[in-house]
């Protein structure tokens, strides 16, 4: 028996990384009968049957998991934003960081494509950069074509496992190939009728980047919060999980409940208007989606 860390799910061979060599393992049948689906990201023990293959005996626990992309144990997300095409979109940068908050995974901002700015555009996501900057979100405003700013970002990898996460087109690639030429990973152009790109990462892998691992997943744009209940929404924003237990009301949504301080603190200019717009958003389409039931 070993232990080991999935770093690839591919044509129903996991690839289990154990110390230095990585094994082409399947998975027994009755993790099939537990409802049980190994992932990248998972620790697992495993038989191994040769010098290059094994059967996955057990999964470990999980401390995350992620459904799209499929991954689990994730320490850190870097959040790849751009500046331009696609233009800077504030509501989405809140989505996934909703989705990160609420997964506990600790998340870091990217703004690409920063030399393709003219002076007021720059300035006007300056102004963006600067609030998340104030509530505790650390962000790179970069040009992936700048290797001080690839410098800057290098360091955080270490010791972590990253997933990076942003619509596509953005970047996500790119950032890659240009921090370890050696991966090589597709890129491909904007679509100029979809005002997106198409995402070209065909599976989710762990890549070891400068003393940590990286997945670099397909790109998407939209995002859902199934697994939240409203009144876990606003721990998910980091400024109103701060204020929100000041509020009159133990489990107060921050809409129309009296002595809230959700709402105090926007009214007062600490939270900004555009981020409890977002939360309103989120909130709505919680509340709006179908009632869940168990089959049990």
């Amino acid at each position: 028996m070993k232990d080991g860390r999935i770093v690839k799910a591919l044509s129903g061979f996991y690839y289990v990384q154990s110390d230095d060599h990585i094994y082409a393992c399947k998975g027994r049948g009755v993790f099939r009968k537990q409802k049980v689906t190994p992932l990248v990201g998972d620790f697992v023990t495993f038989t191994v049957t040769n010098d290059e293959e094994g059967y996955i005996t057990n999964v470990k626990q999980r401390t995350n998991e992620l459904v799209r992309p499929p991954i689990v144990n994730v320490t850190q997300a870097v959040i790849v934003m751009s500046a331009t095409k696609p233009t800077f979109s504030p509501l989405l940068l809140d989505r996934f960081l909703t989705l990160v908050e609420s997964k506990q995974i600790r998340p870091m901002i990217v703004i690409s494509k920063r030399d393709l700015l003219n002076e007021n555009e720059e300035t006007e996501v300056n102004e963006y950069i600067a609030y998340y900057n104030e509530i505790g979100y650390p962000v790179h405003f970069v040009s992936l074509m700048n290797n001080s700013d690839l410098t800057a970002i290098i360091q955080f990898f270490k010791d972590e496992v990253t997933v990076l996460m942003g619509q596509s087109g953005v970047g996500k690639s790119t950032l890659l190939n240009a921090i370890n030429p050696n991966f090589k990973i597709e890129t491909q152009e904007i679509s100029t009728s979809l005002g997106r790109g198409r995402h070209t990462t065909r599976h989710v892998e762990l890549w070891p980047v400068h003393g940590g691992l990286v997945a670099d997943t397909p790109g998407f744009s939209s995002l859902d919060f199934d697994h939240i209940e409203a009144e876990e929404l606003s721990n998910c924003f980091i400024e109103m999980k701060r204020v929100s237990h000041l509020c009159k009301f133990r489990r107060c949504l921050h809409r129309k409940e009296p002595r809230c301080a959700v709402k105090e603190a926007v009214e007062n200019d600490t939270i900004k208007t555009f981020r409890y717009d977002h939360y309103k958003q989120f909130l709505q389409e919680i509340m709006d989606r179908k009632p869940r039931y168990s089959n049990d």
